[in-house]
Parts: structure tokens; sequence; C-alpha cells
């Protein structure tokens, strides 16, 4: 029954997500396409995965999906109602489309895979993967650089700490979960770097 509501409710709100995008975007773009799509994606993922054989059903790990999940509107609507500045146009959209673009070949290796809490349904190693851990976290932060180089203030800049501070600790809540996995210290000792390579 956890595995039905958690599957009935990543489909509703991945449903709300993908009406909102819709409605609200006046003209598609390639990169709305691209979020549109993976959108679709997730659906499909949502009524076709498996269960997991581990999951994170702390409060702390619900309370960091939630900012995860919630932040990137909080930009949207904090930048409508309090305008912003324009630092590098051009530059920020090339980051918005490569991330946009990279969360999407994440999200397709990963495929049923994916989940919303922490959960272990397996080991993902290939492609993207092969780089860093966890790349589509990795293109929220390319993304969330590139919104806010095409406009920033002072709040824009707070709401996005906040979510990465939401998304490392995604991040060791999931490597928590991921470690119940034989194969998991073969793959850290293999892919040394979380997020950013090089770095961390």
């Amino acid at each position: 029954m956890g595995r039905r509501f958690a599957d009935l409710l990543l489909f509703g709100v991945t449903s709300v997500e993908l009406a909102i995008l819709w409605f609200l975007t006046p003209a598609f773009t390639a990169t709305d396409w691209i979020y549109l799509s993976q959108h679709v994606i997730v659906l499909v993922i949502a009524v076709t995965r498996h269960p997991p054989r581990a999951k994170d059903y702390s409060l702390r790990s619900g309370a960091a999906v939630f900012v995860a999940y919630a932040y990137p509107y909080a930009q949207v609507i904090y930048i409508n109602s309090i305008p912003g500045n324009p630092v590098w146009p051009a530059a920020g959209f090339v980051l918005v489309t490569a991330g946009a673009c990279w969360s999407f070949i994440s999200l397709l290796t990963l495929g049923r895979m994916f989940g919303v809490r922490p959960a272990l349904r397996g080991l993902v190693t290939t492609g993207p993967y092969a780089l860093v851990r966890h790349p589509i976290y990795l293109s929220y932060i390319v993304e969330d650089i590139g919104y806010n180089l095409q406009e920033w203030n002072a709040g824009t800049v707070l709401i996005v700490v906040v979510g990465w501070v939401s998304l490392i600790y995604r991040i060791r809540a999931e490597e928590r979960i991921l470690g119940f996995d034989a194969e998991w210290p073969k793959y850290v000792s293999s892919v040394r770097y979380r997020l950013l390579p090089g770095l961390w």
C-alpha cells in the first residue's frame, strides 16, 4: 500500500507540475519541450517502477524533498513579485539549456530507478552516473546558476541557497540508503565525486 501511495503521489505531483508548465509557458522553447518531456517520462515511471528494497521515510527526508521541489517555483513567484537584475542572459540561457539536456539524459539513464524520497531500487552506473553519483542534482545547480544569470536579486539567491542545502541533505540521505546495496562500495570507489567533479 505504501508503494501504491508513493507512486500515486509522484504521478499526482508530476501531473500538477506538467499542468503548471503547460498553462504558464506563453511560447515553448526547445528547453521548455525538454522539461515537458521529462515530466511525461516521470508519469510513465510512476506507474511502471518497482517497489524499493529500502526507503527513507523520515520527516527530515520528507522536508528536504518538499524544499527541493518547491524552491524553483518559489524563485519564479519571487522574481515575478520583485523584479531582479540581468547579469548575462545569453550565458544564462546556455546554462539552463545545458542543464535541462543533462537532466533529461540522466533521467532516461535512471529510468524506473527514479524516485522522490531516498530509496534503493538498484544502482545505475552508466551514462552520466559514470561521471558523478548524482547527475540530476548537478543539472539543478547548473540551471539555478543559469536562471540567476538571466535575472536575479537577493531573494532568489537566498532561495537557491536554501534549495542547495536541501539537495545536499538528499544526497547524503540517498547515499545512506544506497549503501545497503552490495555493489555500492565498488561504485563509490570508481565514481569518487557526488556532485562536482574534482571537488565533492
